[in-house]
């Protein structure tokens, strides 16, 4: 057992590992060099250029490491395809705004349209191909399930856009998104094999190919994810949670991505309604860099109370 567990996780670390030297290059090549707002803090200018669009080599690992395992493993197949469905409306934003040059990418209702379908897809498939059902397991209850019957369609739709476009705000510091997520995959990884699920390869896969990509995202980036891996990122997450019955269990452990989605829609009605920003900038951790934090202590303390949050996790199981 311990090695079918640590195999998926090195095949898509050295995946990464091995294709960094390769892709970032190229993407240097291609000039898919990240935007800067102008707005934004004055330390992020420097990372004007700097590749964007390596979300790619996070898709590869985990992509190429589950092939290995999709036939054995048939429920790893809806986590891979809404990774992948959400991946590829991020290379769709990121392609239109470093390749297209037009700087807000897809239009909003674009991006939601690609978005819903895919949710609804995975919906359908959820009702009609798993034996799932329709209850969730409810946080520190030992294990009792909450019932959400006719609901369960559009509690769905709320959780898996919520968390997708959340893991989309994290996405805004070297390492925040990759940091943060990689210790979410762990949690989901501990629990997949606690319960036997048959997912752990594609969980397994994540927590190696986000390691992986660290060796070049964390500070100072060699490589941005851009929306292609945040998008993925935020699929998968959400994916695997609704594989486990487990999404309830996002408001824990991805507290990171629910506190950033939060901090752009206060930000937005506040200034909507009184003209008055309630944070220096939104996401909050923009906020905590233009109060005088270091981007590689804002990183920190965001990795830190996800990991608290993922043991906190565990024992609401």
């Amino acid at each position: 057992m311990r090695y079918e567990i640590l195999l998926p996780i090195l095949i898509a670390f050295f995946i990464n590992v091995l294709l960094g030297p390769v892709v970032i290059p190229f993407l240097k090549k291609l000039k898919f060099g990240q935007f800067v707002r102008d707005d934004g803090p004055e330390s992020h200018l420097k990372k004007s250029g700097t590749p964007t669009m390596g979300g790619l080599i996070i898709l590869a690992g985990i992509v190429v490491t589950s092939f290995f395992y999709m036939k054995e493993y048939e429920e790893i197949v809806p986590i891979l395809f809404v990774t992948l469905g959400f991946g590829f409306i991020g290379f769709l934003d990121d392609y239109l705004k470093v390749v297209m040059k037009r700087s807000l990418g897809l239009r909003a209702w674009q991006k939601m349209f690609g978005q819903i379908i895919v949710t609804a897809i995975f919906a359908y498939y959820l009702q009609n191909n798993t034996e799932i059902g329709t209850a969730m397991i409810l946080p520190f209850s030992g294990g009792k399930l909450l019932e959400t019957g006719s609901l369960f369609i559009p509690i769905l739709f709320f959780i898996v856009l919520g968390t997708v476009n959340g893991a989309n705000f994290t996405d805004g510091l070297d390492g925040l998104a990759s940091s943060v997520t990689v210790l979410i995959a762990v949690f989901f990884t501990v629990v997949a094999i606690g319960m036997d699920s048959n997912i752990e390869p594609i969980t397994c896969a994540g927590v190696g190919s986000l390691l992986g990509f660290l060796v070049y995202n964390v500070y100072p980036a060699r490589v941005f994810m851009g929306d292609t891996g945040s998008l993925a990122l935020g699929g998968f997450v959400v994916s695997t949670a609704y594989m486990l019955r487990m999404p309830l269990f996002l408001a824990i452990v991805a507290c990171i991505y629910l506190v950033e989605v939060l901090s752009v829609i206060i930000q937005v009605f506040s200034y909507r309604m009184t003209k008055k920003r309630v944070f220096k900038m939104a996401p909050i951790h923009h906020h905590f860099e233009l109060s005088g934090w270091p981007e590689t202590k804002v990183v920190a303390i965001f990795s830190i109370i996800t990991a608290i949050m993922c043991f906190i996790g565990l024992l609401g199981l």
